[in-house]
This record gives structure tokens, sequence and C-alpha cells, in this order.
């Protein structure tokens, strides 16, 4: 592509010229063409309003009329012919000519389609116009001026247009120089920072241009810029992390394993030592290779959220179950503070994620303790859901990071299970895909709080009526006080909507 003939100087002088044309294009008609037909039409009217004014007084102000606007007359009384400003040598009435004779008569006789003429002065080869006025029948008056007067005025003003022509396409000359320098020379310079920024300069240019478009495109750049330099910082951080935290499992692995091998099989107490380690350092890779192809798919849109009502509080006493192993083995206090039922409308499984992610979060965080609190808060569109720990918390500087890939609090972690640094990352890319708002909150030595508003159902009846169908059935038969606990509550929730 020849970049020449795009660039802005040519397309500056190009549009500029263009417009100096249209606007001389149009002084031409306008002061030539225009004003001939409007001059032509101004003493047309002119003659007819003389003429009438004449009817009207009887020929009382023909001498002062006639005088006054330029023109001459003759008046024709039966057989005599009465001249007024006749011998003026641009009157065209004491021609001898015959053409002019012909066209006093046309007008006189009534033979004339109409009682104005436009005739060519054979003397002077100059336009003129007769008028004829009938008073009676033996009264008529035949008056007449010249139309030529313009024609010296637009003789004068085609030679000033010519030079105005000149000067206006040589100042459009010099006007696209001086606008195309003002405007090539910042976007070179700016083009020149995008150059650099693509090898690796991520410098914010602070130069101010004083022109609003301009700087508008300075602020994006600088902007990409830096986004550009997190997202290029965050890669080698992520590189990083994932190399090393694939290397270190597969090396235990290949160590463990290699171990296993060599040791003798009576020795089954080692060996399945060293081979928990495999299946733990397994699982690790495992929750690392899920945990960044679940990201990436959240990142790229490739995830599609399945929209489902589902009971929350049932779903989240599923998963607090799948704890109780911490709980039993390693004194894990996770208290769960919810009403009986939470009817929300969401992805159950990518909402599952959040609450795994932040559980694992909290658990790995908490104080001495050992304790996480979970809540469910019911508002009146929503549902507020809180995980909160109570370890050392989050400086204020901090706060900002964690939901970036790969920020690990490493000072504060406190439990030996090694997180991927993905888990809140991903929270929030699920988060924001539903569109529910998300904060954390944080007070030193005291504890963070991560929190997340989740959406009521609004076809909660109807998930009613299809979740607890089976226990309309059941109803008249609960009546045993140590009846199971979920069936009561099916029971009550049947109660408050049938």
């Amino acid at each position: 592509m020849n970049t020449e003939s795009n660039s802005i100087r040519k397309k500056t002088f190009i549009y500029l010229l263009s417009y100096s044309a249209i606007i001389l294009l149009l002084l031409w008609l306008f002061q030539i063409v225009f004003l001939k037909i409007f001059f032509e039409r101004y003493q047309y009217n002119k003659i007819v309003k003389v003429a009438s004014e004449i009817s009207e007084s009887n020929l009382e102000n023909l001498e002062k009329e006639i005088y006054d606007n330029d023109m001459c007359a003759e008046v024709y009384y039966g057989d005599k012919i009465y001249g007024y400003n006749t011998q003026n040598k641009d009157c065209i009435l004491n021609s001898n000519n015959a053409k002019i004779i012909n066209a006093k008569n046309k007008i006189i006789t009534g033979t004339s389609k109409k009682n104005l003429i436009k005739i060519i002065d054979p003397r002077y080869d100059s336009k003129s116009i007769m008028y004829g006025v009938k008073l009676n029948d033996n009264l008529y008056i035949i008056l007449n001026t010249k139309l030529e007067d313009v024609n010296s005025t637009t003789n004068v003003l085609s030679g000033q247009l010519i030079y105005i022509t000149f000067i206006v396409i040589i100042l459009a000359g010099v006007m696209s120089i001086l606008v195309s320098n003002m405007l090539n020379k910042p976007i070179l310079k700016i083009t020149n920072k995008a150059k650099e920024m693509a090898k690796g300069n991520y410098e914010p240019d602070e130069e101010v241009y004083n022109i609003k478009e301009l700087d508008e495109l300075t602020t994006t750049l600088n902007y990409a810029k830096s986004e550009i330099k997190n997202t290029d910082e965050l890669r080698k951080d992520l590189m990083a992390n994932v190399s090393h935290d694939l290397k270190t499992p597969l090396t235990m692995i290949k160590a463990y394993a290699e171990m296993a091998r060599d040791i003798n099989y009576n020795n089954k107490a080692k060996r399945n030592e060293n081979l928990s380690i495999i299946i733990q350092e397994a699982d690790r890779l495992n929750i690392l290779v899920n945990d960044i192809l679940n990201l990436s798919k959240l990142e790229n849109n490739k995830d599609e959220l399945i929209m489902e009502d589902y009971d929350l509080v049932e779903e989240l006493k599923s998963i607090l179950n799948r704890y109780q192993i911490i709980k039993e083995t390693e004194n894990y206090k996770l208290i769960l503070n919810a009403p009986d039922i939470a009817v929300v409308h969401a992805d159950k499984n990518k909402i599952n994620q959040v609450l795994y992610n932040l559980i694992n979060n909290a658990i790995n965080y908490t104080g001495e303790d050992l304790t996480v609190n979970i809540n469910i808060i019911e508002n009146k569109n929503n549902y507020l859901v809180e995980v909160i720990d109570t370890g050392k918390g989050i400086d204020k500087k901090d706060l900002e990071q964690i939901w970036t890939k790969y920020y690990k609090n490493e000072k504060n972690h406190k439990r030996n299970v090694v997180g991927t640094g993905l888990g809140l990352s991903i929270v929030q890319n699920i988060l924001v895909k539903h569109d529910f708002k998300y904060g954390v909150e944080s007070v030193k030595n005291k504890g963070t709080k991560f929190y997340f508003y989740i959406a009521k159902s609004k076809e909660f009846k109807k998930w009613a009526a299809k979740n607890c169908s089976f226990f309309l059935i059941l109803k008249s038969k609960i009546k045993n006080k140590n009846f199971d606990k979920k069936l009561k509550i099916q029971s009550k929730l049947i109660d408050l909507i049938f």
C-alpha cells in the first residue's frame, strides 16, 4: 500500500482545495449568474411598478416618475406623440430601427402576447425592455429602461473573482501544509511511541498536544501501555509460577516413584507413604491444570452459564460435608449460618466453584481457632453470601491485588496446603460473568471477609411446586416430631406456598 497517497498532508490539501473550489463555484454562480437574473427581475418589477403608479395618477406624476427611475417614455394621444426623456442616449424609443418600431406597434395594437418586451438595442448591442400601458382608447404609454447596467458590475466581479480564485488556491495550499504539519507531527510522535511500545517500552507519554482528540489518544495509549505492561508482567509471573508449580510435584512424583520402586516389598508402610505422596502431588497437578483451564475458558467466554433455580443452602451443606475429613483430623470448625432454604437463580456448578475456592482460601488463612464462618443473609431481591476467616488479615495495599492471577499472601498462609494462586481470579471471573456484586473486607489481626450477592429466584413458586410435589403426598403423614428435619422444612415450605 502506498502510504504517501494516504498521508495527512495530501488528504488535507485535497480537502481544503475541494472546499475552496466549492466556495469559489458558489461565488461565481451567485455573483455572475444569479446576479444577472436578479437584476433583470428587479428591472422588470420596477418598470411594472412605475407603469402601475402612472396609470393610477393618470399622467400627473409621469415626468417625475420617469426621471426618478432613469426611464424614458412615449405617450400616444390619438395621432400625437409626446416624448419624455427620450433624448437620453440609452432610450430606444426614438430609434428608427424597424425591430423597435415593430415592437412598439405590437404593444399599442395589442398584438403582443405580453405588455413587456425584451429587446436588443441595435445601436449599442445592449439589452433593453419596453412596457406598454393603455389608459383609455386614445391614450397609450410606452416605458423603456435598459438592462445592461449589471454587465459592468459583473465584469468587475469576474475580474475580482479571478484574482480571488488564485489567492484562495494558494492559501489552501499553505493552510494545508500548516494544518497537516500541526496534525502530522504529534501523530507521528504517537505512532513512534506505539512502535516503541511494541518493542517493550511501556514508558508513558507525558507530552500535551493541546488538541483534544490527540490528547485523548495519548491518554488511551498510556492506558493501553499500562495494561499491556501489567499483562506482560502477569504473563511472566504466570509462566514462572506455573513452571515452578508443575516442576515441583513432577519432581516429587518421580522421586517417590523411584523410592517406591527400590524399597523392599516387605516394607509396606514406607511404600504406602510414598504412594500417598505421589497421589497427593498428582492431585495437586490436577487442581493446577483444572484451574488454568477453567480460568482460560472464563476469560475467553468459552464457558457459557447454565442458569437454573436451586436451593443454595442445600448445595452449601453438601459442599461442607466434603470437608468432614479436615474437621475430624485437624479440628477445623466450619460454621454455617443460613435460613432453612434459599432458592437462587444462577449457574449451580459455577457458584459451587466460587464457594469451594472461598472456603478453601478461608481454611488456608484462618487463625489459631481454626474457625471459618459461612453466612447466608436474605435481602429483598438477593442473598448475601459471606465467607469469613479469623486470620491475620490482608494489608490495605494488597487488597486490590488479591484478585490478580497467581497472587499469594504467603506470609499469612497457615495451612500446609499449597494453592495455585488462581482461585480468587476464578471467583472474580465467575461473579463478573453472573453480574453479581462482590468484594472483600479485611481487618488486621482479626480476619478477612469475602462476600458476594446472588440473585433470588423469580420463579420460586414454580420451583417449589416442582421440588416439593413428593412432600405434598407425605405432608398428611408427617406427625412424628422426630421425623427427618429436611421433611419438616419442606412441609413448612409447602404451608407457606400453598
